[in-house]
């Protein structure tokens, strides 16, 4: 299977790299581009659910497992199988409430003469696949079959329009069957069990969230949950995977990731280390320079800042320590700014941000309103970074070497003022910036810079799809809760609440970052942004404060949420790269934390910083 889908892969990525400019092309000759564009956004739907199977085949999904090691592996074993059968529940119901939509989808609805719904009937083989590896990997017939039972007795309405779909047309009366009344009273008795007791479920599944249930199935599931309360339109939440994940700003993700990977993979961070090295070596802190920008830089492409420590933390740490800078200072200095990329373009946490809320801020102004708090944070920890460079050791200013790291470095140096130019100057979409990117990776690596053949630059690219496919599943999985909680009126309830309750802007914004923290340290990057910040803004506004400085205030948090002890999960990550205990990590991290909580409350309490650029 796992070949299979490669290839499709392999093959749906050079098409979506070659598809921007062919809608380039048909647009000078007078054609529209329209179609074009909707086929990229059907493919990248396609490439989405492929993508989210290789991830489940390299057991890549996200999740904060916290408990479950502390146990030992006796009880450890009791928690796999629970957590396994439930796992199974989730996505045999989830799967099942794919097929009421096709009865939504219209026949008529065309992209390039191919039908929608020959786009959309990717989504079922993603949830079947990853059921049936779920099963496989359960290891036991009991559990295996008592998750499908349940998965069953929970999604008894989505069998219902299944069983109308397929017979309905040529045997009406199996509406009146019996067999079809039993699940009806089925059905009835668990809308009425999760209204009941909807409180202590979503407890439930924030534990097993603890416990390493993949965050996307502890998505999935609340959201399966709470739509059952209201009726059971359960069929809303494949077709919000749907929609956000046909969203042209959604759809620049995967490959600004493979871009990442691509930089990330060849000689890019040395040479561009090189360059600043000779640039800036020669003063105190010249390598932390070095260091704090080529982690910036890889994290605006990898859209995840774990990528970053892994893929460069070893190579980072080496020169730190051997320009005479400390272990466990070098260590947590990357840490610490793994994650501030995630403000900068073209940052993939930006483009979710604007893509979910689009109806209250733009991504360009959010872009142009993230740039100073994203310098600020690198500058403060470049700053604190100096302070704490103790050694004496230099590098001797050189023209000669200056000018041939630079030539070693022009290309890598060329590409961020190249999207700069391009994105910003209105030259390409967002879409199409990203397709540049990868080229021009693509091309810098195999045939100028020559660090791997094609076959090793397919393997790399490979390599960036369980990343791209994490974040994606989990983004299509979020957005169906997020849903619910709009229909449920819950922004509107807290909009009130702080009204009334809070009173003062000032306070307001205080509660906001100790809430986002939290929210930071114990929530995905992506699933927060799509559940949380359709809350948040309704509340912000109420309290006059723009929606760019909300979205900056927001990210900058989750952000920082990566590094807040005791669950952040770059602290975790970082724990794996360097091979030292997380309570190390922790300890040398916080003089870095305690400063990025300073520039926090600066762009909280002074909105110029990301509103000076914004109309």
């Amino acid at each position: 299977m796992k070949k299979i889908v490669t290839g499709f892969i392999l093959a749906l990525t050079a098409v979506l790299l070659v598809l921007p400019f062919l809608s380039r092309i048909a647009a000078a000759f007078g054609n529209s581009s329209l179609e074009f564009e909707r086929l990229i956004v059907q493919l990248v739907f396609v490439f989405s659910c492929l993508a989210g199977i290789i991830t489940t085949i390299e057991k890549k999904q996200l999740n904060i497992e916290v408990f479950t090691s502390k146990f030992d592996k006796k009880i450890q074993l009791i928690i796999s199988k629970v957590l396994s059968c439930l796992n199974i529940a989730v996505l045999t119901a989830v799967f099942l409430s794919v097929f009421p939509n096709y009865n939504m989808l219209s026949s008529e609805d065309h992209v390039l003469k191919i039908p929608i719904k020959i786009f959309f009937s990717a989504l079922p083989p993603m949830y079947f696949a990853m059921l049936v590896l779920e099963i496989k990997r359960s290891r036991c017939i009991v559990y295996g079959i008592l998750g499908l039972l349940s998965g069953f007795l929970i999604s008894t309405g989505s069998v219902l329009g299944l069983l109308n779909l397929i017979f309905g047309s040529w045997y009406p009366e199996i509406n009146d069957s019996s067999f079809t009344l039993i699940l009806s009273d089925i059905s009835i008795f668990m809308q009425s069990f999760s209204a009941n007791w909807i409180w202590v479920i979503v407890v439930l599944f924030s534990v097993f969230s603890l416990f390493g249930m993949p965050l996307y199935i502890v998505l999935s599931g609340l959201a399966y949950f709470a739509f059952m309360t209201t009726g059971g339109y359960v069929e809303s939440i494949p077709m919000e995977t749907y929609n956000i994940l046909t969203d042209t700003s959604i759809a620049a993700i995967p490959l600004f990731t493979v871009a990442g990977y691509l930089l990330a993979g060849g000689s890019a961070g040395k040479r561009l280390l090189d360059f600043v090295q000779n640039s800036v070596g020669c003063i105190r802190g010249g390598v932390v320079i070095a260091a704090v920008l080529v982690a910036t830089f890889f994290t605006t492409f990898t859209g995840a800042s774990g990528v970053t420590i892994l893929a460069l933390g070893g190579i980072l740490s080496v020169i730190l320590t051997g320009s005479g800078y400390s272990e466990d200072d070098s260590e947590a200095l990357i840490t610490a700014s793994g994650s501030i990329g995630l403000l900068l373009p073209p940052s993939l946490a930006v483009i979710v941000y604007g893509a979910t809320n689009f109806m209250t801020v733009n991504i360009f102004d959010l872009f142009k309103g993230a740039v100073i708090p994203g310098g600020l944070l690198a500058l403060s920890m470049i700053v604190i970074g100096i302070i704490k460079d103790k050694s004496s050791k230099r590098i001797r200013f050189s023209k000669e070497a200056l000018m041939q790291s630079f030539k070693s470095a022009c290309f890598e140096l060329l590409l961020p003022l190249l999207i700069v130019i391009v994105y910003f100057g209105g030259y390409f979409t967002l879409f199409e910036t990203a397709a540049f990117t990868v080229a021009y990776a693509f091309v810098l690596e195999v045939f100028i810079r020559k660090d791997f053949n094609i076959k090793k630059a397919f393997d790399v690219i490979l390599q960036s799809i369980p990343v791209a496919g994490g974040v994606l599943v989990i983004i299509g999985a979020a957005k169906g809760l997020a849903l619910f909680l709009v229909y449920a009126g819950i922004p509107e309830i807290l909009s009130e609440l702080a009204i009334t309750f809070v009173g003062s802007k000032i306070l307001f914004l205080l509660l906001l970052n100790i809430v986002l923290l939290i929210v930071g340290c114990i929530m995905d990057l992506y699933s927060a942004i799509l559940v949380v910040s359709p809350l948040i803004i309704p509340v912000a506004e109420s309290f006059g404060i723009h929606p760019v400085h909300t979205g900056v205030i927001f990210l900058t948090n989750l952000a920082l949420g990566f590094l807040t002890p005791p669950i952040g999960i770059n602290l975790f990550i970082a724990s794996y790269t360097f091979k030292k205990p997380v309570v190390k990590i922790v300890k040398s991290i916080l003089p870095y934390l305690a400063v990025q909580f300073v520039i926090l409350l600066l762009i909280t309490y002074i909105p110029w910083f990301s509103t000076v650029f914004v109309d």
